[in-house]
């Protein structure tokens, strides 16, 4: 039997994390400031404050769920803020042992609730908390979302910017749900994205529904994905967790947020290790830290109180994670401790 680890102890691990949505990784303390300056309640009950704005159980309404990620929305509203939340995000992610770290975020959905923000500020403003924390011995890099469910106009705008801004972007990303939201209309973004030297990750395979490994492929096949956010769905099918596994695409996994979106129906039946043992590669993620109030080190601990897992399983992870990092090598290296395979 794995002997227990303390949080301390899984929190010292040097990690990667290459699935975590910046506007959900915002400081509960921050939220809280924030929110008042916006004439929003602000409950100092934190059970009350949590179930205002915070996802801490599974979901069972969508709309109350989607107006904890609007609150959030809505604070996003100057760049200074901006600035300021990237940069708690990588002081907090460095304090919890991390070492690379890749952010990702959909220019429309702040822009959405601040359309005086155009895409240039909101990048900028970005841009600025990755530079304030060049102090800190973390690599750090930017990914940009496209939003399935918004036209594939909008897709186009962001691809163009993302493609023009290409020396502050590592890849782009296609996410929100699937069902009903075709993502093959988006391959012509994806391609032009690629042949413009950006990587490429694409949300799939997340729900929990029969066509969900049929996804994964799709994302693959049409849209390039050298990545799958999530992809938990293939463990349905022998047959793509083979595909998978046989392109050596690794799957940016996330239980906890799994649990709480009904991917899967309780933490001790997520089948991450099932999909380590079939060979596929997977890495650990919190995906939206913030609004879950969690942090990476709880994905460490449901991972080994739940199966097990102990510091040979989180080094393959982390070094999976190190080589599969669209951050320029050289930069990882510097500040991981072990060599990174090209």
């Amino acid at each position: 039997m794995t002997q227990m680890m303390t949080l301390d102890e899984l929190r010292a691990i040097p990690k990667v994390e290459l699935h975590r949505h910046l506007e959900a990784c915002i400081r509960p303390s921050t939220l809280r400031e924030l929110l008042s300056q916006h004439g929003l309640e602000v409950p100092a009950d934190p059970k009350k404050f949590a179930d205002l704005y915070l996802v801490t159980e599974p979901m069972n309404d969508l709309e109350s769920v989607l107006q904890k990620f609007l609150a959030t929305q809505k604070v996003l509203s100057t760049e200074d803020i901006l600035t300021r939340i990237t940069f708690e995000a990588i002081e907090d992610a460095y304090a919890d042992g991390i070492r690379i770290l890749e952010l990702r975020y959909a220019p429309t959905f702040i822009q959405g609730g601040h359309a005086n923000l155009s895409f240039e500020q909101i990048h900028r403003a970005i841009v600025r908390g990755v530079e304030k924390a060049r102090q800190i011995p973390i690599a750090v890099g930017l990914i940009a979302i496209i939003q399935r469910i918004l036209s594939v106009e909008e897709g186009d705008r962001v691809v163009n910017f993302v493609i023009a801004n290409r020396d502050t972007f590592i890849g782009l990303d296609l996410a929100d749900n699937e069902v009903g939201f075709d993502s093959k209309a988006f391959a012509p973004q994806f391609a032009k994205a690629k042949a413009a030297g950006l990587r490429i990750t694409v949300h799939s395979g997340e729900a929990d529904i029969p066509e969900s490994p049929e996804f994964v492929r799709t994302a693959v096949d049409v849209l390039g994905a050298e990545r799958i956010g999530h992809g938990v769905q293939i463990f349905r099918s022998p047959e793509m967790i083979e595909f998978i596994r046989s392109r050596g695409i690794p799957l940016e996994l996330c239980p906890t947020s799994n649990w709480l979106t009904h991917a899967v129906s309780s933490l001790d039946r997520h089948p991450f290790r099932e999909l380590m043992k079939s060979g596929v590669k997977v890495t650990i993620n919190s995906d939206d830290p913030g609004v879950f109030g969690i942090d990476l080190t709880n994905e460490y601990l449901v991972l080994h109180r739940e199966f097990g897992f102990g510091l040979a399983e989180f080094t393959k992870c982390n070094d999976t994670a190190a080589t599969a990092s669209f951050i320029p090598l050289a930069e990882r290296q510097k500040v991981w401790p072990r060599p990174i395979l090209a």
